[in-house]
């Protein structure tokens, strides 16, 4: 009887979720106030629908009674988060809210499925993390000097790299988190924000020449730093970020392409310079001709099994393998997803990821001083380009890059610093 309930359950989440899905974008076409209001509503009704089918789906698998007690206190917290919004801020985006509460609670539920430890974990770095964005929409809106504090932004950023690039035990033959005090912190997710700041503040009123090189040479020393530290996919993330910047900033698409001849030149050179960056061009390229478990095919191969063996509708919550997948619960957590809860719950997602980037490339659109258009479009451009890396490299488009995918994957530094990112667009929409 279980098994039956629990495969109903898969089949209805997909149908809750393609109509949260649908009710993303269509929000966008009604300028009734009272019918927006309807349609977000709903959209938090889905959601907890789908995360009581997920929790009761697993229950009746495992029979324990810590995943009811943990289903109650996500309830909890997400119920908390999006009353407080409305309360703290009504002018707030609802929709944002709403889809970072999804993504939470997708990641709640995978992470409970892959080790209910770390998803515990996760929770209490996101009650943090919910506690500070709070704070962040007031401080955007109250503290006039944040434009003015430009090279504080780039000193702090360049300083946390360095300290990383110093200090940072290897992990997966990159540097990129240090230990303090039993706590691990990835400086590179926070110096996301503050490179962004940066960026702003140099490029907000003069763009000329002069000015445009010295914010490249500065920002060209954050991804040299990265790439030193093997840390290769925060280093594109953040190479990303600067083109967009600095393209909405000049309005010259010759700048653009110069930075985008560099950043080919800047690749091809890594190729040869590091074992590193050759070793996952060989497994994008083949990762059956390298399938060993010591720095081969081994995580790819197995990854794309998994999404291919759960097919469109997925094998269920328990159901499938993603566990014999390394590192399942941070860069390969989209495999796991496609193999349990099926590949249309996957896209499904991504379209809420995407859903978020247009609203906050919306925000950048409307706002009138670039000091803020150009740290929403620089925020944008990291959160949706770290989907795609994620993502591109779990199905092989690209070479994995080992980045996570945010508000999913297990990884506290990146969780905080992408809820205070939303947070920081919060502040912005509300302005």
């Amino acid at each position: 009887m279980a098994n039956i309930i629990v495969e109903c359950a898969k089949y209805l989440m997909i149908i809750l979720i393609t109509m949260y899905t649908y009710e993303c974008f269509t929000v966008f076409g009604y300028a009734d106030g009272d019918k927006k209001r309807r349609i977000l509503r709903n959209q938090n009704k889905l959601m907890f629908m789908i995360h009581f089918l997920a929790f009761a789906g697993m229950y009746l698998k495992i029979g324990e009674i810590k995943i009811l007690i943990f289903y109650a206190v996500q309830v909890v917290l997400l119920l908390a988060i999006i009353l407080l919004y409305t309360w703290i801020y009504p002018k707030a985006s609802r929709l944002v809210v709403n889809n970072m509460c999804m993504l939470l609670s997708i990641g709640f539920l995978i992470l409970s499925r892959l080790s209910f430890g770390k998803a515990v974990k996760q929770f209490e770095i996101v009650v943090i993390g919910m506690v500070l964005s709070f704070i962040v929409p007031v401080i955007v809106r109250k503290v006039k000097i944040l434009k003015d504090l430009t090279w504080l932004y780039g000193i702090v950023g360049l300083a946390l790299l360095m300290v990383v690039l110093a200090m940072a035990a290897i992990s997966g033959g990159a540097k990129l988190s240090i230990e303090i005090g039993g706590v691990t912190f990835q400086f590179s997710e926070l110096v996301k924000i503050t490179f962004v700041f940066f960026v702003a503040g140099m490029l907000r009123e003069d763009t000329g020449f002069k000015r445009v090189v010295i914010t490249t040479v500065v920002a060209a020393t954050h991804v040299l730093i990265l790439v030193v530290s093997k840390d290769l996919g925060s280093a594109v993330v953040f190479f990303v970020a600067y083109i967009v910047m600095l393209y909405v900033a000049t309005k010259k698409a010759r700048y653009a392409l110069a930075g985008l001849a560099g950043g080919t030149l800047a690749a091809v050179v890594a190729y040869f310079l590091f074992n590193h960056v050759r070793q996952r061009v060989i497994v994008w390229q083949d990762p059956i001709a390298v399938y060993d478990k010591v720095g081969g095919g081994y995580q790819v191969a197995q990854g794309l099994f998994g999404i291919s063996a759960g097919g469109w509708f997925g094998m269920g919550l328990g159901k499938g393998m993603p566990n014999i997948i390394p590192v399942v619960d941070k860069d390969f957590i989209f495999a796991a997803i496609c193999e349990e809860l099926g590949a249309i719950f996957a896209i499904c997602m991504l379209l809420v990821c995407m859903s978020c980037y247009l609203m906050i490339v919306n925000v950048s659109m409307q706002m009138s001083k670039p000091f803020y258009k150009l740290i929403a479009m620089g925020l944008g451009a990291e959160y949706a380009f770290q989907v795609f890396l994620t993502v591109g490299g779990t199905s092989k488009f690209i070479p994995m890059t080992g980045i996570t995918l945010p508000l999913v994957s297990y990884g506290g530094s990146s969780v905080i610093c992408t809820i205070l990112m939303f947070a920081i667009i919060q502040g912005l929409y509300i302005l």
